[in-house]
């Protein structure tokens, strides 16, 4: 079997991406774990680089991606801190929608089932991938963008046997792709955004839930920049917020966690992560929606230049806040495994 790496996300940063693949085995098998574009300045040679990638790369979609398809077909606004236009203008546009919208929501192989941000503790990983396999359908099928229309929503929030059609699949789509707190009975909290920390006795970290039914295997997912790097033997998180001047993280998975590797790119910082994005304030994030913007971050993005260094003695503060539609994240409180990089605690995704 050929080395498999696992990458949190990628947001668009296509030149910390470029530099991670070349510290990586040219033969090695990649699974990322889903926001690829998005808020980083290069988003279209992000998703075309690893379009071209071919079988080397199996992708889970998150929150991100799914903003992107539902944007396009226009079921949905972009929001400010969108880059996405560069992908929008594409002339291989259509191709490219396409792409993204047949990629899975969880893959299950080897022990380790990754998707892009969690699972609710009554599901097992079978019934994971089951769940997800039925969105796909859905994403993939002929009455594609009537889905998206109906895909968004906070409700419902808990998982039980009688949910609709609809309702199972949108509670489906949000575990999978926005989910970072719950609670043991498996109702998802989409306000805190923090890390671990900012837990409560009733809200834990999806992967701390009492009686979870995938703790037999092991889980990978990104989406969670404020938590940090998370290696336990049974977890691995790997959003170590790149896009904020965190790092883009890597691990090689093995059989047991003694055999894993970890490479970690150093990342410039494209977006404040102590500004705000609710009205307004806005404008305070180095933004990179226009095309002349983007151009200018992907620039300091290639020389390395941050717009600030968030210094370790900088107290975290609240930031960014949530956008409309999105709301949670918080990180691991009590992590007994090793836990590192962790970017400044903000609102938002």
């Amino acid at each position: 079997m050929r080395d498999i790496y696992a990458i949190g996300d990628l947001q668009g940063c296509q030149t910390s991406f470029e530099q991670l693949l070349a510290r990586l085995p040219q033969d090695a098998d990649l699974w990322l774990a889903g926001d690829l574009i998005n808020r980083g300045p290069r988003s279209l040679d992000t998703l075309r680089q690893v379009i071209a990638l071919g079988d080397r790369v199996t992708v889970v979609l998150g929150n991100h991606d799914l903003h992107l398809l539902a944007v396009a077909v226009g079921v949905r606004q972009a929001h400010g801190s969108d880059t996405l236009d560069d992908i929008l203008n594409a002339p291989d546009r259509d191709a490219l929608i396409d792409w993204v919208r047949r990629q899975p929501l969880a893959h299950f192989a080897h022990g380790y089932l990754m998707v892009h941000a969690g699972v609710l503790p009554q599901w097992d990983a079978e019934q994971v991938v089951a769940l997800a396999r039925d969105v796909e359908s859905q994403l993939r099928g002929p009455d594609w963008k009537g889905f998206l229309s109906r895909m968004f929503g906070n409700q419902p929030d808990q998982w039980h046997e009688g949910l609709s059609d609809e309702d199972r699949r949108r509670l489906t789509i949000n575990a999978l792709t926005r989910m970072r707190f719950c609670t043991a009975d498996g109702r998802i909290d989409f306000k805190i955004k923090e890390g671990a920390d900012a837990a409560t006795d009733e809200l834990k970290p999806w992967f701390d839930a009492p009686g979870r039914r995938t703790a037999d295997v092991t889980l990978v997912f990104g989406h969670w920049s404020a938590l940090g790097l998370v290696m336990r033997d049974n977890v691995l998180g790997l959003d170590t917020g790149c896009v904020w001047g965190g790092k883009l993280t890597a691990v090689k998975l093995a059989d047991s966690p003694s055999g894993r590797e970890l490479i970690q790119i150093d990342c410039p910082q494209i977006r404040d992560p102590f500004a705000t994005a609710d009205g307004k304030k806005r404008n305070k994030i180095k933004k990179a929606d226009k095309a002349e913007d983007a151009l200018k971050a992907a620039k300091a993005e290639k020389l390395g230049k941050p717009s600030r260094k968030v210094e370790k003695s900088e107290k975290p503060a609240k930031a960014e806040k949530a956008e409309k539609g999105d709301k949670g994240d918080k990180g691991d409180k009590g992590d007994k495994g090793e836990k590192a990089d962790k970017v400044p605690k903000r609102k938002g995704e």
